[in-house]
């Protein structure tokens, strides 16, 4: 078995980018609830006790949601296009796109805001796909470099834009809650790709529109 197919093994989706994993067998829902309930021991607290009786079901749960991106597949996300467009050829944006996402280091979350644009050759996707892609990959554990990487990778592929910029500017509850204990420091990502990179008056339009 090749590394894509491994790849695709795991997350169930033909998008791997920026993906370097080896098969696992995902552990039954019970099995899961015991490995919360091991953590709850670890950390000093009974689980068998009241208030912790429902946890490692509620935490199961919580995971599904928070790592619903695994089963998400960009591909088929910006797979519907839109060609009459009556030659519009300039930039496509979308500023504050939540996100909320886990680091893989700590599993901590860290939350802030994207901002996307991208130059169309002939067609354009629907604005709520931009959306969904930085949905699907801040649901996965990874750095926040890696997941701006990502998304401009999978705009860049799909639509065959001319230009791709992404710019991700978030806090690390590693940083904030544990560790160095800074509070309210942002971390700021960005990726230009094509146009974006070669040409600075369009990558300054786009930083202009991000600070407004």
């Amino acid at each position: 078995m090749d590394a894509l197919t491994r790849e695709r093994t795991l997350i169930g989706s033909d998008d791997t980018t920026g993906l370097d994993l080896e098969p696992a067998q995902r552990p039954t829902k019970d099995e899961a609830m015991a490995a919360v309930r091991t953590l709850l021991a670890w950390a000093g607290d009974n689980p068998e006790r009241e208030g912790l009786i429902d946890t490692p079901k509620r935490v199961v749960e919580a995971f599904d949601e928070w790592f619903a991106g695994y089963h998400g597949d960009p591909a088929k996300e910006l797979s519907r296009t839109f060609e009459d467009v009556q030659g519009y050829d300039d930039m496509v944006m979308l500023r504050g796109i939540d996100v909320q996402s886990h680091c893989e280091h700590h599993m901590a979350p860290f939350l802030g805001k994207a901002w996307v644009a991208y130059m169309p050759t002939g067609k354009v996707v629907g604005l709520s796909k931009l959306a969904r892609l930085v949905e699907i990959f801040a649901k996965r554990l990874q750095t926040q470099e890696t997941m701006t990487m990502q998304i401009a990778d999978s705009i860049e592929d799909h639509l065959s834009a001319a230009g791709v910029a992404v710019l991700i500017d978030a806090e690390h509850q590693c940083m904030s809650t544990r560790g160095v204990h800074h509070h309210d420091v942002s971390t700021i990502t960005t990726q230009f790709r094509g146009v974006f990179k070669t040409d600075k008056v369009l990558q300054q339009r786009f930083m202009d529109l991000v600070k407004k």
